[in-house]
């Protein structure tokens, strides 16, 4: 009889947690944030232990999952709706090389060693350092590769200065410019910074979304 209620319990967690994660949305295992890495972690945990004892009532795994489900989502939503608590869960890429040069201060800062640096460029089939402009160092943990042209000729820098009406003040310093210039060129255009969606810099120009085009 116990047997067969663990096979009861088992095969219906199997199609609960696949209904909770369809609920959740679709990510890769290497692309899941914080929120989602605690909740998956904790829905497992209790699923074992529900199997485990099964004189307890499945309703009290069911509730907290279905809870954990729900404030996933609702977090989820908040986050795309605010850069600040997208940001505070799941963190910032961070600049490891720069213009061929590799940024030591925030290898250490983001405890990211020598060894971490060229397994990740071996896996992008990256011989040397010196092939590589930009590397960044994503929230997931992966190292995005941006290598040199055929004639090293530099490239404009690959991140936005603007992300939904947040100025990027580090993609300033990095392009060599500062918030005088950037306000000076955006009243230029009648603009301010919180009426825009995305701003790259590219070829001494900025190529500018505004929110208002998204509606």
């Amino acid at each position: 009889m116990e047997m067969f209620q663990v096979l009861f319990r088992t095969l219906f967690f199997y199609f609960f947690v696949l209904l909770c994660f369809r609920l959740m949305g679709k990510r890769e295992i290497g692309q899941l944030g914080v929120i989602d890495l605690i909740v998956s972690i904790l829905i497992a945990e209790l699923i074992a232990i529900s199997i485990e004892n099964i004189k307890e009532s499945i309703m009290l795994t069911v509730l907290p999952i279905s809870l954990l489900v729900i404030l996933e989502i609702l977090l989820a939503y908040i986050s795309i709706k605010s850069r600040v608590v997208r940001t505070f869960f799941d963190g910032k890429p961070s600049l490891i090389i720069c213009n061929g040069k590799i940024n030591y201060h925030e290898m250490v800062k983001q405890r990211y060693s020598m060894d971490n640096l060229l397994l990740s460029l071996r896996q992008k089939e990256v011989k040397n350092i010196d092939e590589v402009e930009y590397a960044f160092l994503e929230p997931n943990g992966k190292l995005s590769i941006f290598k040199y042209n055929f004639l090293k000729i530099p490239s404009a820098y690959p991140m936005p200065l603007i992300i939904d009406g947040s100025i990027q003040k580090k993609a300033l310093k990095y392009i060599g410019k500062n918030m005088t210039w950037l306000e000076y060129t955006l009243n230029s255009k009648n603009l301010v910074a919180k009426d825009i969606f995305y701003c790259f810099y590219k070829k001494k120009k900025l190529y500018i979304i505004k929110k208002n085009d998204l509606k």
